[in-house]
């Protein structure tokens, strides 16, 4: 008999980034802002002295290191990674069995179910409200009676752009004490209430980072996980030995040196959200087509809109890419150019849809 695929491979739904090239990519909640030349300067510096014959550092010390420096958290509690998606894919293959089960929120980073799948856990899926906010005294009940040993959600959320409070996160954290529970802060740089501080006041919490979105680093793919010494052994011992490439560890721990910058660039793209999500809302008070906007806590705005495939797919027509997410468009901040161009073709949009 001929080799078949496992069953998970065969049902699962592969994560469908946009591919091509648009004039205007506002798809993927990248930074618009690219380094600076004085900072590609000091990578110049640095990338011929790399030692290419030899394996990368396997814990990445000084990019640890740099990230403690930042984010005032002991270096011993940080593991830095191929970006956060290696990570998911860590915790839902080692840190639990086949069978055992996962909980996400929906709508979320659909990432997560995808891994969980694949890694043989039993995924159960928590409903938000029409509010798209966690009902946390409703999950916590569910997670209770599913009797699941991990939780996984984004905080600000990846689509809706919404956050829950420090309190009601903390709160999951405490009255759910038997399963994991993995925070995915890849957007508190734009929003509040990180719970990055109390992971040592928790034998069950793991906060996730990233430094692809507010610091403009997604080419490099660096990820990092923050929890507990016993959490965080685990975690070295379960990846694979070299994860995090020489050249990565090499830049971000020179983007890591510069707060200065890294602040500048929050408050840009905190600013060019704001310009978007604003024009939107004066927009929406004239076009019945939208018919909701999530009020951001992140670096992107989550809109419900009447013919959304139909707007997105106008939209990809005039090189501008969005995100289509069932009735709701994701559009990411740009910059300013990138911004207008969006909202003029929006508005023709609208028009003949």
């Amino acid at each position: 008999m001929a080799y078949q695929l496992p069953d998970k491979l065969k049902t699962i739904v592969p994560y469908q980034p946009i591919t091509g090239s648009y004039d205007v990519r506002l798809d993927a909640n990248e930074s618009f802002i690219n380094l600076p030349d004085e900072i590609r300067h000091e990578i110049s510096v640095m990338i011929p002295r790399i030692a290419f014959n030899r394996y990368p550092d396997p814990y990445a010390v000084d990019l640890c290191q740099k990230f403690s420096n930042v984010f005032d958290v002991p270096a011993n509690l940080v593991v830095a990674a191929n970006g956060s998606d290696e990570l998911l894919f860590l915790l839902t293959t080692c840190f639990a069995n086949a069978g055992d089960k996962l909980m996400v929120v929906k709508p979320d980073f659909g990432m997560y179910k995808i891994y969980g799948e694949m890694a043989g856990m039993q995924v159960e899926v928590f409903e938000k409200g029409e509010d798209l906010q966690i009902g946390v005294d409703a999950l916590i009940a569910e997670a209770k009676e599913k009797q699941i040993q991990m939780l996984i959600f984004s905080n600000p959320c990846n689509p809706s752009s919404l956050i829950e409070s420090r309190e009601d996160v903390l709160k999951i954290v405490r009255e759910l004490e038997d399963v994991l529970v993995v925070v995915d802060e890849a957007y508190m740089e734009f929003g509040y209430g990180s719970v990055l501080d109390e992971v040592e006041n928790y034998p069950n919490l793991m906060v996730l980072k990233t430094l692809s979105k507010a610091f403009g680093l997604a080419a490099a793919r660096l990820g990092f996980a923050v929890s507990n010494q016993t959490i965080i052994n685990a975690l070295k011992a379960a990846k694979s030995p070299y994860n995090v490439n020489t050249m990565s560890q090499v830049v971000g721990s020179i983007i890591l040196d510069h707060p200065a910058y890294i602040d500048e660039c929050i408050l840009l793209i905190k600013e060019s959200r704001d310009y978007l999500f604003g024009m939107l809302q004066a927009m929406a008070g004239s076009e019945p087509k939208i018919k909701s906007i999530q009020n951001t806590r992140s670096n992107f705005v989550y809109m419900e809109v009447e013919n959304a495939a139909d707007i997105y797919n106008a939209l990809l027509e005039k090189g501008i890419a969005i995100r289509l997410m069932g009735n709701y468009l994701r559009v990411c901040a740009g910059s300013d150019e990138e911004n207008d161009a969006f909202l003029n073709a929006l508005r023709d949009c609208l028009k003949g849809a």
